[in-house]
């Protein structure tokens, strides 16, 4: 005979298996129901308050379409490559007390708990462990240069791929990720947070913002970093960095901030082809020239310009304490961008 304990005992585990299996066969907070769920707030999201440019269904189904390719590519990429590089790479903001155990030896002894001590008459220690939270910022040069590539893609559509592959890694990891657009202003800012809707958004914005203007200003960008982010963050510039008037913004912000320059560029810009008389037109300027590209002297004055712009880049990002990358358009950025964060973590 089962006495009343073992009923009520009986009871509880049959109704707790049951939970159990409804919760298994549903899929819910921990299977693809939620997953499913955040698939359709992140699609309401993107269609809420989207830009001028998406203002019919079709658009937006498209902007959606852009969206989920990017986020497809990158997100697997991060979750195949770049979980344990991007975190090994880099340090959170400081040390935060986690527990106190009994001693074991090889403990420091500078962080006994001496109040548990002498309460439990046998030695405890404090055990600490790093405060992982981190901020990516992303800058990101949306100036008319920009709207070049001769090969496999333009370089912004480069630079937005870079740029989903960062910031899925930071959100893999628990990190804040923010944006800011720059032309020769500051055109637009979205101030870090965390979540998979702020990588689509930023992915969005990434791909459908149309800049007021055309020039670029990297000093202007850099100065509202500095206003803005007040605590200490891991900031990627991406950009052909052809302005070159940025050596002491960028100086000063590597004293607070972790700066890493990412140069994307199409092969074409570092050599002109020998086509005969060309019409060519500045992006940033507007302005038009004929070029005989079958000058010697003008094919060796434009690959010294360009050279220039390269090494002007690396030595002052060098000078300032800042790391640099170096992407073509049709490169592979994720072997860069792989050998980066090894080197940065062996660093």
């Amino acid at each position: 005979m089962l006495d009343n304990q073992n009923i009520i005992f009986i009871l509880v585990m049959l109704f707790a298996l049951t939970i159990i299996w409804i919760l298994m066969k549903r899929k819910t907070i921990f299977g693809q129901n939620t997953e499913d769920v955040n698939e359709k707030q992140a699609e309401r999201n993107l269609r809420k308050n989207n830009i001028n440019s998406t203002e019919n269904e079709q658009q937006v189904r498209d902007l959606i379409k852009k969206v989920r390719q990017i986020e497809i590519k990158t997100k697997s990429l991060t979750n195949n490559l770049f979980m344990g590089e991007y975190q090994s790479s880099f340090k959170g903001r400081g040390m935060m007390f986690s527990e106190v155990r009994p001693y074991q030896y090889g403990d420091d002894v500078r962080n006994i708990d001496w109040n548990k001590t002498a309460q439990f008459n046998e030695p405890f220690v404090k055990v600490f462990e790093e405060e992982r939270e981190l901020t990516l910022m992303l800058m990101v040069d949306i100036s008319a240069s920009q709207n070049f590539g001769t090969r496999k893609q333009l370089k912004k559509q480069t630079v937005a791929e870079i740029c989903a592959t960062l910031a899925f890694s930071a959100m893999a990891n628990n990190d804040k990720v923010g944006l800011l657009l720059y032309s020769d202003q500051v055109e637009l800012y979205i101030p870090p947070s965390k979540g998979r809707f702020q990588v689509l958004k930023i992915i969005r914005e990434l791909i459908e913002f149309k800049p007021k203007h055309n020039k670029t200003d990297l000093s202007v960008a850099l100065d509202f970093l500095l206003q803005t982010q007040k605590r200490r963050s891991i900031t990627f510039i991406l950009s052909d960095f052809s302005d070159t008037n940025y050596e002491k913004s960028i100086r000063i912000a590597a004293r607070k901030h972790e700066i890493t320059g990412i140069r994307v560029y199409d092969e074409k810009e570092e050599i002109l082809p020998n086509i005969g008389l060309v019409n060519m037109m500045d992006n940033e300027t507007g302005e038009m020239r004929m070029i005989n590209t079958s000058s010697h002297e003008v094919r060796k004055n434009y690959e010294l310009y360009y050279r220039r712009i390269s090494e002007s880049f690396r030595d002052i990002f060098t000078k300032s304490g800042a790391a640099t990358i170096e992407i073509k358009t049709d490169g592979d950025y994720i072997k860069a961008l792989l050998n980066y964060f090894k080197s940065h973590h062996a660093a």
